[in-house]
């Protein structure tokens, strides 16, 4: 635990001793944070103990993955919270199914300088169909993690193109190691596209699979897998993934910035950088995380509640603390001056933050939660079971245009 969480949570329970026992507004508040749990539960803790109207109950309810499944199941139940961490790619199928609320009657309360302190493509992400479904807090960007040991004694700088990505993965690959590893997931696929400039999605909605950028990457994937210069694994083998990278068994990688607290502590065997992914002069990268939305079902107390809660959230204290903790980056520029220390006792947490001004939203339509699980398939085809890219993002192109 973080000094300032320490203090947080300190606060919080001194406050609550002396707080007096009144009828509550109860917010449950399902959220994935299971690798910053302590940092949740903190921050809860601290709003409870500053006011007296609402109690917010968080509740660790499995990945984001898991976490669907269950909403899923509870919609209409007892059982549905009533504050929701929805990751983004799911969040525009629960704005379109009418699950969630629409809270612009709360955020046009908001002063315009407060919204103005929000990064631009941060704070847009929610705003979907006319409303403001969906509020910020934890968001991200894929970065690039390596071997620092391992590129040092090969001579070889980190790559900041995808052609240099190649020559390294090569370079680095032995009989101990592959120089390479991707794990199959269509965020960190997508990831690639739009650093070469292209996007999975055109603005007219319609699936993009078939560009030229979607084949160039994954046309080099593929060359790296059979030449075995790159490991691949599945989209639901990350934990194995990431102990392959601990144990020097491949040398340079990809994930969110939310997983360098992770890797740092089991890489104890070498040196661990993070930095930019490769990019184009024209490139992208898609941000990652979760909005947080008021279920459909909640009363007028309890989304006043989740919203206040939220505000809590977004103080620059409370979002500095939150940074801290969790490594996402802070979707308000009011947290930077606090957080200055943080990135500059190891420059490698501003990896992500270096790239916000490219960083852009997933594409926004209910479709995508489906066509990312087709796409996922593909990866796995091409890389793991050989089938021709081509071929492979052919097939994603034409299941997308069945189901869309």
């Amino acid at each position: 635990m973080t000094p300032a969480l320490r203090v947080l949570l300190l606060t919080a329970v001194l406050t609550f001793v002396g707080a007096g026992s009144i009828a509550q507004t109860t917010i449950t508040f399902w959220h994935s944070m299971g690798a910053a749990e302590e940092a949740v539960t903190a921050l809860a803790a601290s709003f409870n103990a500053s006011q007296n109207d609402y109690r917010v109950e968080p509740r660790m309810i499995g990945s984001y993955n898991d976490a669907q499944t269950r909403l899923i199941a509870a919609f209409g139940t007892a059982d549905e919270p009533t504050l929701y961490q929805a990751e983004i790619a799911f969040f525009p199928q629960l704005v379109a199914d009418g699950a969630v609320q629409d809270l612009q009657s709360l955020v046009d309360e908001l002063p315009a300088d407060y919204v103005d302190d929000f990064y631009a493509g941060l704070w847009a992400y929610g705003a979907l169909e006319g409303g403001r479904y969906g509020l910020p807090w934890n968001s991200s960007t894929p970065v690039m993690y390596y071997n620092a040991d391992a590129l040092r004694r090969a001579g070889i700088a980190p790559p900041t193109t995808w052609e240099a990505f190649g020559t390294a993965a090569a370079a680095l690959t032995s009989r101990q190691a592959q120089g390479a590893m991707f794990v199959g997931d269509s965020w960190l696929f997508e990831m690639m596209v739009l650093s070469l400039g292209g996007e999975l999605v055109l603005p007219d909605g319609s699936p993009n699979f078939e560009s030229d950028e979607a084949l160039e990457a994954l046309t080099l994937l593929h060359d790296l897998g059979r030449s075995g210069d790159l490991a691949f694994y599945g989209a639901n083998e990350s934990t194995t993934a990431i102990l392959t990278f601990i144990r020097t068994r491949t040398l340079m990688t990809f994930a969110s910035i939310a997983n360098w607290p992770e890797v740092r502590r089991f890489s104890v065997a070498f040196d661990v950088a993070a930095a930019p992914v490769p990019m184009r002069e024209s490139g992208r990268v898609p941000l990652g995380g979760a909005q947080l939305v008021v279920m459909r079902n909640a009363s007028e107390a309890e989304r006043a509640g989740a919203f206040a809660f939220w505000l809590h959230l977004m103080e620059p204290e409370n979002l500095a603390a939150w940074i801290e903790e969790s490594y996402y980056i802070p979707v308000r520029r009011a947290a930077l001056p606090l957080l200055e220390p943080f990135y500059e006792a190891d420059p490698n947490r501003a990896a992500a933050l270096s790239q916000l001004e490219r960083a852009v939203p997933r594409p926004r339509l209910p479709e995508f939660n489906t066509w990312r699980r087709l796409l996922d398939d593909a990866l796995e085809r091409s890389l793991r079971g050989g089938q021709a890219p081509a071929d492979a993002l052919a097939d994603v192109q034409r299941r997308a245009l069945e189901v869309r």
